[in-house]
This record gives structure tokens, sequence and C-alpha cells, in this order.
């Protein structure tokens, strides 16, 4: 087996405590290790700055790389060399729990011991296969910045054969995650996958049956940059397996993902779909597999949320029926279906669901609205990746600010107040320009109550653009008393 170093990776364990070792280590398992990029070159144009570390500092560095073992080739070399699939691609380390892991070019986590499986594996055998199977247990997958530690590689999330990077997620939420909010969020960046709102399965196929238009959900799809998931709901396999192929085949959906959390009275009690399944894990599980089988090779993904009533906190078994149906992830709300949006959403109960899923990644939703909370999901609970909702409804640059802090780079600030207005402005152009006027206004409403938020004026503010009906009223408000101080 030959391990393939990245160089920024060697730089960035030299300038964390207690990492050292693990670049030392990683060489003894190997007679050759190369070098991704030549290791002086690298450092000095791009690392030796952010990480403050001197000329004498970086050539000591290469010396004790090569007398532990190690062949420093140039970018061009190891590149053809790392064509094996018994080769191992090291992006970066990591330190979590006490342990060191190294991440992998496929995104995965794996502990060093791991390693130590893969030398002892038999002759002729494939050491790097060896520590993917050992892997294939309860495993972490590429994660951000661990506190001590810089990793100056780009985290991502596997989703089947999709690579999301960042592994920051758009919520699908109805009524906003509309084509206009996603394209300014788009616009900011930092949102590794977008979703739309979810959709009726049965109002779909009823409204096709009949020839009438396709749901106003599914305006602009096909027009729309991938990756995009669209979130479906229902509670008859049937129906939502073949809505499901028509997504991947008519409108080309990146993901497909299935709703079984959401608590709204319509959806889980009189239609006994979203949270109302959360009782039914073997249900779960065959409604999953029928649109696995109808979407192939689309992944197919399912948001939950941890249980119908405190006293009835089931998620591991819902997302266990998921993993075994077939599914490629699964999101958990960290709140009950009785709970609405009332309380905390609570993180500890998202993490106890990671170690009992052996395949799928894990991403979390709830209360992120900051990306020092966002940071915190992963370092503290293990998550693979998290879902941002509300949040992101007043502050569509949080993903954009999420994104460089997961990077370990300086947060980008929060737009002037004057910015924001431009930018209310210019959702509202969007929002018409999908909806229409009148229709159009309405629905900003609710939108621009959330801009502006804790500022003076913000409450005369919202009193008066709630009463907006048209176009030039609505600009007339925001220009005149958009709350700018």
């Amino acid at each position: 087996m030959r391990i393939v170093l990245d160089a920024n990776v060697v730089v960035a364990a030299f300038a964390a405590r207690g990492l050292c070792e693990s670049v030392f280590e990683l060489c003894l398992y190997s007679h050759e290790i190369l070098l991704s990029e030549p290791l002086l070159a690298e450092a000095r144009q791009n690392l030796a700055k952010k990480l403050k570390l001197d000329r004498q500092t970086i050539a000591d560095i290469g010396r004790l790389l090569r007398k532990n073992g190690a062949m420093l080739k140039p970018a061009a070399v190891a590149a053809s060399a790392c064509r094996d699939a018994d080769d191992l691609h090291v992006l970066g380390l990591a330190k979590a729990g006490g342990a060191d892991y190294i991440i992998t070019g496929d995104g995965d986590l794996l502990s060093l011991k791991h390693l130590d499986a893969a030398e002892s594996s038999p002759p002729g055998s494939s050491g790097h296969s060896c520590m993917k199977s050992s892997s294939r247990g309860p495993r972490t997958r590429a994660r951000p910045t661990q506190r001590g530690f810089m990793t100056l590689s780009p985290t991502l999330l596997r989703i089947g054969p999709l690579a999301i990077a960042p592994p920051l997620l758009l919520a699908p939420m109805a009524g906003f995650t509309n084509y206009a909010f996603r394209q300014l969020v788009r616009r900011f960046g930092g949102a590794g996958l977008p979703a739309t709102e979810m959709i009726s399965a049965r109002g779909f196929s009823q409204t096709e049956g009949r020839g009438g238009d396709p749901p106003e959900r599914l305006w602009g799809v096909n027009d729309e940059p991938r990756p995009l998931a669209v979130q479906i709901w229902d509670n008859d396999p049937d129906t939502l397996a073949e809505v499901g192929r028509r997504l991947v085949e008519e409108y080309r959906a990146s993901v497909v993902d299935i709703n079984f959390g959401c608590p709204v009275r319509d959806v889980s009690q009189k239609a006994q779909s979203g949270s109302y399944l959360l009782g039914y894990p073997d249900r779960v599980g065959e409604i999953v597999a029928r649109v696995v089988d109808a979407c192939r090779p689309v992944p197919v993904t399912a948001k939950i949320r941890l249980g119908r009533t405190r006293d009835w906190i089931n998620a591991i078994d819902v997302a266990q029926a998921i993993e075994g149906a077939g599914g490629a992830a699964v999101t958990v709300h960290g709140r009950t279906a009785e709970e609405m949006f009332r309380g905390s959403a609570d993180w500890d109960e998202i993490a106890r669901i990671k170690p009992r899923l052996s395949r799928i990644p894990l991403v979390g939703n709830g209360d992120l609205s900051t990306p020092t909370a966002v940071v915190e999901a992963f370092e503290r609970y293990g998550v693979d990746g998290v879902m941002i909702g509300r949040a992101a409804l007043s502050r569509p640059w949080l993903f954009a600010q999420a994104a460089a802090a997961l990077r370990g780079e300086p947060v980008p600030p929060e737009p002037s107040p004057a910015e924001q207005r431009r930018l209310l402005l210019e959702h509202f152009r969007l929002v018409v320009e999908q909806f229409g006027p009148v229709e159009g206004t309405v629905l900003m409403r609710c939108y621009a109550c959330r801009y502006g938020q804790g500022r003076s004026g913000a409450r005369e503010f919202r009193r008066r653009i709630t009463r907006a009906s048209m176009p030039e009223e609505f600009t007339a408000i925001v220009e005149s008393d958009f709350p700018c101080e």
C-alpha cells in the first residue's frame, strides 16, 4: 500500500500541537509516501502566511519527513502514481475524541488504527480495501476545523454518488424556499445542496392526471443549477415512487427527499403523512425502498424528527429503517412533532443516532443561526452535514459565513443595513418575476418582516409592509421605512 499525502496536510499538522506524531505514523505505515504538492513551494506560497511559519521551520519539516522515510516528488509524479486502487490519498488530519484520524480523498475520516488492519492483511490483499471494509461500521466523514488544528482542505458530504461541498444544506420550507429564494442563496454561495419546497406527491399525480399544470413549487427547477434536492410527501409508496421517478426523469432532480417530519396538522393528522409516519418505522422503510427502486441511480434521502412526542423518541429506529431500505442519507430535526418549533433543538439526541448508522451520513437540523453554531454541530455532535432552515430566511448570506468558518477562514461581515435594503428589493423583484405583481407582493410580506429584525424602526416597518398590496406600494415602504439604524 502506498500513501499519497498532500503537502498542506504536513505543514498544518506541524503547526498544530499533538498532530505531528500522526505524520510520522503515516510515514511508518508505508515504504513510499508521495507529496502531491512540492512541500516547500506550497508552504511558501500559501501556508506560511496563514500559519506564520518561517522558511527555516518549513525546511526542518522537509528534512524530518525525509529522515522518517517520506519521498518528496512533484505534483505531476504524485498524480500519475496515485492511480492504483490500493493507494490512499490523504487530504487532511483531524483529532476527535482523543484519537487521530486521516481525511481521505473519498471524504471519509478513518482512524489511524485502520492502517494497522490494512498492514496486517494477508499478502496480495488490498490494504486500502481492507481499510474501506473496516470503516463500514459507524464512521465519521470529513469534518471541519477542529479546535487547535487547521484543516486546509475543503470538507464535503457524500450522498450516494454526489459530493456535496460544503456540507451545508438549505432546508425545504413550505412557502419560503421557492425558486426566487434559492437564487438569492446561490448568489451568496455556501449552500452545498439547496432544496425545493415540499411537494404533495398525491396532488402532483392527480393534477397531472387531469392534464393540469405541474406544481407551482417546481417552477424554475429545470433551469436551475445543480445539485438540487426536491422534497415530496405522502403515505402511499406507489404514489411516491411514481412521482419520484418523474422528478428524476423529467426534472433532473439531483436528490429526491421524502418528508417524514412535517408536524403541520393538515399533513400529519389529516393526511396521515409527514411526522405521523414516525410511529411506523416499517412503513417508512417500505416507502423508502419503493422510491429508491424507482429513482435509481439518483439518491433518495429522508427528513425526520426525533419522534412524535417526548415520551416516544424513536429516531434511531426510523433512521435505521431508512438505511436498511437503501436511503442515501437521513436528516434529523432536533425536536419532536408535538414540540413543533417550541423550545430548543435537542442535539444530544441527534448525536445518539450517529453510532447506530453503519453506511449513510447523518445530517443535523435545528437552531443553527450562527456560523459558530454550525461549526459546533460538527465538532461537538459528530454529524456529517447540517441543514439550515428558518435562520436563512432573514439571513441568506448565513451559508457563505458558515462555509468560511468551516474552512477556518475569517467569517464575512453582515451586509450593512443599506445593503440589506437593496437585497430585499432584489428579492422582491425575483418573487414578482415568479408569482406576478399581486401574489408576489403578498408573498413578500412574510419575507420582508424578517429583514431588519432587532433594529430601531423594525416594528413600524413590519406594521406598514404587511399592508402592502401592490409592487409600487411595497417598494415605496421599503425605500422610506426600512430600518437602517
